[in-house]
């Protein structure tokens, strides 16, 4: 009985041989621009959709711009620009960036079910560093400033 009719099999180049060492030149290549083009931001939590910022009457009208933007989820994660902190951590944090500027400002956009005591504490941290603070609060009335 014929199995193989056209022979194709032997019509085909042999593979290479000695380019084992192409594969690991491919793996270490991957590995260093993983390195050097990633992000701590990429695998890190972001602010859910459920996000929602406390409703104010006239919040908008004191509206001022400041020099720090912190976020604060109910999970106890402190959003900074440069990656996510806990409690303990920002006080650090504060106290480096407070030396930055000469008048700082901090912004603190918490989300509406962030516990009372955890926005208080983040309060006293950011006065000690010598912050001027603002919460964030969207106008009851609907109307978003940009």
């Amino acid at each position: 009985m014929i199995t193989r009719p056209l022979d194709l099999a032997s019509k085909l180049r042999p593979e290479p041989r000695g380019l084992d060492w192409l594969f690991f030149v491919n793996g270490a290549l991957l590995v260093f621009f993983f390195v050097l083009f990633g992000s701590r931001f990429v695998l890190s939590p972001g602010l859910g959709v459920d996000f929602a910022l406390p409703h104010v009457p006239g919040a908008s009208a004191g509206a001022r711009p400041t020099t720090h933007v912190i976020t604060v989820v109910n999970a106890g994660q402190i959003f900074v620009p440069d990656g996510v902190r806990n409690v303990e951590q920002l006080q650090t944090w504060l106290n480096q960036q407070a030396r930055t500027q000469r008048n700082p400002s901090l912004l603190i956009r918490a989300s509406a079910d962030v516990p009372t005591a955890l926005t208080a504490r983040i309060l006293g941290m950011a006065h000690a560093a010598g912050f001027a603070v603002t919460l964030a609060a969207e106008d009851a009335n609907g109307a978003e400033r940009h």
